[in-house]
């Protein structure tokens, strides 16, 4: 006899607060089946998304969600950020009888530790730049003047995406050397790691090979065994236009990237998903939730710039409008272990194009409580998500984060969907909003 389908989940809780999290919250609400979306804790955004609901519960407090979930009956936990799945929340939720998608502590790995995540590749033969860890300041130093050449300096554990220099020449990879070191990341737990492994992002870091080629994104649900693929996405990292300037969490995205066809997608899984599944399931690793891999198309063929265990962000808000109404039934099967019995996720056919309204300021010390006054009107081909912004008493929304909000819009191609995106950031205000013009340059012909 045929397996029964997979169910869909009434009642959706999502962990988190930024943009991300209202993507998802948004994005679940509208699948067929679903009554309810609780997002925790949430943001200034979180009462605007039709089907949502905003719960004040730190996503760190594991005891308080995992008694909402009782309370509400909740059939799946969406968890959005790195920090949660690193410090075990998704292995406190399942052993309290709640499926999840997001990996345990032993899969969240793959983001927390660089150092792990690079043996890993090493071990199942992944396509990946050559590195050299480094424990000490003094180790990491001579390593780079042994080299004799610019590397790639990144902390080892959880930094909000802001981890890592691409060094342009020795005196950069120094300074960030220094910098790790000096303790720039100690706040970021990889508390993913147990016991003597558990330290502060900055106490080790990993120096790679410098590679070249353009960046892309892209997202895989896995059960633990099988696997969907999502669009491919393209990030903007750099604050300034000409991707210049300091790394960003992200200042806007599009999708699907041509930068891989079918056949480069087809390749990407068969040389890196499906063995990084094998070597996670080798090391008795059962992965339910997304594994991410940012990608650098080589000469040579596609190379792993690192995985995370998350949607990414604002790859996340991009992607959402494009994936059809399926979604939290497929979720739901892949926190059961069961994608084989979910339906197809029919994905739409356009483009989406995402743009970041950033605080002044950013990625450094940052203005907030300025008022956001907004006269966008979302349509089904229009959204506005909010990400670090706080909803006052008296109901009034204000900034009080990096990435403010993110603005996206879907079309045909990819000049109208970015034209509508743009239009409707110009009627979006904040003191000292700050967002780049160029968003999508690879893919505008105007």
């Amino acid at each position: 006899m045929p397996s029964a389908p997979c169910p869909t989940p009434a009642r959706i809780l999502v962990i988190g607060g930024g943009g991300r999290e209202n993507a998802l919250g948004w994005a679940l609400a509208r699948c067929s089946g679903v009554e309810a979306v609780w997002i925790a804790p949430g943001n200034g955004g979180t009462s605007d998304l039709q089907g949502c609901r905003q719960l004040a519960i730190a996503e760190s407090d594991q005891a308080g969600l995992i008694s909402t979930c009782r309370d509400q009956a909740i059939e799946l936990v969406v968890v959005g950020p790195e920090a949660p799945l690193a410090a075990g929340l998704a292995d406190a939720l399942r052993a309290a009888g709640v499926p999840v998608f997001g990996p345990g502590a032993d899969g969240a790995q793959l983001e927390a530790s660089k150092q792990w995540a690079k043996a890993l590749m090493l071990e199942a033969g992944i396509p990946t730049a050559g590195y050299w860890p480094a424990s000490s300041r003094e180790q990491a130093l001579e390593i780079l003047e042994r080299e004799g050449r610019p590397l790639v300096v990144k902390a080892d554990g959880l930094a909000a995406g802001k981890g890592v220099t691409v060094a342009e020449t020795l005196e950069e990879a120094r300074a960030a050397i220094e910098e790790i070191f000096a303790g720039r990341f100690d706040s970021s737990k990889a508390s993913a790691n147990t016991g003597a492994e558990a330290d502060a992002a900055g106490a080790t870091l990993v120096l790679e090979e410098r590679t070249f080629g353009p960046e892309v994104s892209v997202f895989a649900l896995c059960d633990g065994e099988r696997m969907v693929l999502l669009p491919t996405a393209q990030d903007h990292k750099r604050i300034g236009e000409g991707d210049t300037g300091p790394n960003t969490g992200g200042m806007g995205a599009y999708a699907p990237a041509p930068l891989l066809d079918a056949e480069g997608l087809a390749e990407v899984r068969r040389l890196v998903l499906e063995p990084t599944v094998a070597a996670l399931r080798a090391r008795g690793i059962d992965y339910r939730g997304i594994i991410y891999a940012g990608l650098m198309l080589t000469e040579s063929g596609p190379s792993v710039i690192e995985f995370n265990c998350r949607f990414g962000d604002p790859e996340c808000e991009t992607l959402m409008p494009l994936l059809g109404p399926e979604l939290a039934q497929v979720l739901l099967a892949c926190a059961s272990g069961c994608l084989d019995q979910a339906p197809p996720l029919t994905i739409s056919a356009g483009c989406s194009a995402c743009v970041i309204a950033a605080a002044q300021g950013y990625p450094g010390t940052i203005r907030q409580g300025d008022p956001i006054t907004s006269q966008l009107e979302p349509s089904a081909q229009l959204q506005l998500f909010h990400a670090g912004t706080r909803r006052d008493a008296d109901g009034s929304c204000r900034t009080s984060g990096g990435r403010v909000l993110a603005v996206v819009a879907q079309a045909d191609d990819f000049d109208s969907a970015f034209e509508q995106a743009y239009a409707g950031l110009a009627q979006v205000h904040f003191e000292g909003m700050t967002a780049r013009r160029d968003i999508g340059h690879q893919v505008r012909s105007r």
